[in-house]
């Protein structure tokens, strides 16, 4: 017990933040250079949230079926969509003729705004999690895209939190499911019944891990330009060993095995892009979620609880509420989103569409979006689900 808590404290301190970030620069790109490089043109927009973030959403112009907005996962950004570049299923929906818009959520290098606070100055430009994510900057970038292209309806592809998201919009603002023709949810990330290490580790020590963070004084996650980041860019980026320490004790540990479909060639490209940052208090609320084994709002203990929700407990998310057509896509090899616990999703929502587990043996939870041979065993099924459920009347 005693090694646990000292990995989950060193691993807490290793995740603090605290430069602001900077532009990137040099022979690795930030989204538009990559996309501009593919030769797709592409637009930058800012949508600032009901509660005054600024977000970060670009918008590569196309004609075919609905719009399609990608949403990112936890501590990522809309670059895990391109930096596969022609093998990447962001670039290849463009090829493919899809009007596509990518988020940024609040939080990361591209949406570390805000109209009154200072991310560096500011604790409460951190006082988020996945909560507000679903319920200010989902609404926000949703109806930008539909104001944008004077569509009625778009569809959603989302990775881990990108679509934990869509059940929190859905839930609590069920006015917006008649605003998705179809929601696509990869590596489906919302119970932790099931869930193997290394999550079980951190939700049987909860909540060591709050006490940590609060007296650690640590509110950003993986803050892309922080110290702690750059030096792990560093260190990943190191021939051999750095495929060693980075991907097998690192990614492969938290997402599942797969060395065939990450490769060390692939690396550095990866670790320039990834952690982007994020809120602490999201990964807190992760681990809520797993402990209670209820897909609930933020618990800030009893007391606050009274006041903030008028009950001791927080809410549950009432997921019949979430109307959208949904596609649920798992894999059977992740380490975050078991097929037990996504059963445990579909057995709750009301409108899935299709369920598929991913032929692909080691499917883990970053193969949704990194996986070098996804083209093969994974888009086939996004592209069929896009397909047909095509709105039959056109009208978008």
């Amino acid at each position: 017990m005693k090694t646990v808590l000292i990995i989950i404290y060193y691993c807490i301190k290793f995740c603090a933040a605290t430069h602001q970030a900077r532009n990137v620069s040099g022979n690795l790109k930030n989204f538009t250079e990559i996309t501009e490089s593919y030769g797709l043109k592409t637009e930058s927009y800012e949508v600032v949230t009901e509660d005054a973030y600024i977000l970060k959403l670009f918008h590569i112009p196309g004609s075919v079926g609905p719009p399609i907005l990608l949403v990112h996962g936890y501590v990522d950004s809309s670059d895990t969509w391109v930096i596969r570049g022609e093998d990447s299923l962001g670039i290849t929906l463009a090829r493919k003729g899809h009007d596509l818009w990518f988020a940024n959520c609040r939080g990361n290098h591209y949406s570390r705004n805000h109209l009154r606070l200072d991310p560096d100055r500011d604790v409460s430009f951190w006082d988020f999690s996945f909560h507000e994510v679903g319920f200010y900057d989902m609404p926000a970038l949703i109806d930008a895209v539909l104001n944008r292209t004077q569509r009625q309806k778009l569809n959603l592809i989302g990775h881990s939190q990108g679509n934990t998201v869509f059940y929190i919009l859905g839930s609590t603002k069920p006015e917006y499911n008649d605003k998705i023709n179809l929601a696509v949810a990869l590596s489906p990330v919302c119970f932790f019944h099931k869930s193997s290490s290394p999550m079980s580790i951190f939700l049987k020590n909860y909540p060591l891990t709050q006490t940590l963070l609060k007296s650690l004084n640590i509110h950003e996650f993986f803050g892309y330009n922080s110290k702690a980041v750059r030096i792990l860019r560093k260190v990943c980026s190191m021939p051999d060993i750095g495929y060693k320490l980075c991907i097998v004790l690192g990614i492969f540990f938290i997402s599942g095995e797969d060395n065939d479909e990450l490769e060390e060639d692939f690396e550095k490209t990866m670790f320039y892009h990834y952690p982007a940052g994020a809120s602490s208090k999201s990964f807190v609320h992760y681990e809520q979620v797993g402990t209670s084994r209820r897909f609930a709002r933020f618990d800030y203990g009893r007391i606050e609880n009274l006041a903030t929700y008028e009950s001791p407990e927080p809410p549950l998310y009432d997921l019949s509420k979430v109307k959208m057509p949904i596609v649920l896509l798992a894999g059977k090899n992740d380490n975050l989103s078991s097929l037990d616990d996504v059963e445990v999703l579909r057995s709750k929502l009301t409108n899935v569409v299709e369920f598929v587990v991913v032929p692909h043996q080691k499917m883990n939870h970053v193969d949704f979006i990194w996986g070098r041979n996804a083209r093969k065993y994974l888009f086939p099924y996004i592209f069929k689900a896009l397909h047909r459920y095509r709105m039959k009347d056109n009208k978008f």
